[in-house]
């Protein structure tokens, strides 16, 4: 069904827009995560860690993701790198 009032095409177009800033987003997530998961050395993974913290946070803070969700990620990978020897 065609958008028959502007209000509705425009919104169409926020949301296109959002959605593709969204998925751009996950996108930096999940790549991040598969490299920190991958890293076998503790100091890389610590430096990692960190970037992969950032990322979480950032996208949390701009509603991405839940806060939670970021918290419990984080949490994940901290454990994950912590049994590193």
């Amino acid at each position: 069904m065609p958008l028959r009032h502007k209000s509705a095409q425009k919104r169409a177009r926020q949301a296109k827009k959002r959605t593709e800033r969204n998925k751009a987003v996950k996108t930096v997530i999940k790549s991040s995560v598969k490299k920190l998961v991958a890293t076998k050395d503790k100091a890389t993974a610590e430096s990692e860690l960190k970037n992969t913290t950032a990322i979480l946070d950032r996208a949390a803070a701009k509603g991405i993701i839940h806060k939670n969700k970021a918290a419990n990620k984080k949490s994940e990978l901290a454990k994950r790198v912590k049994k590193l020897s």
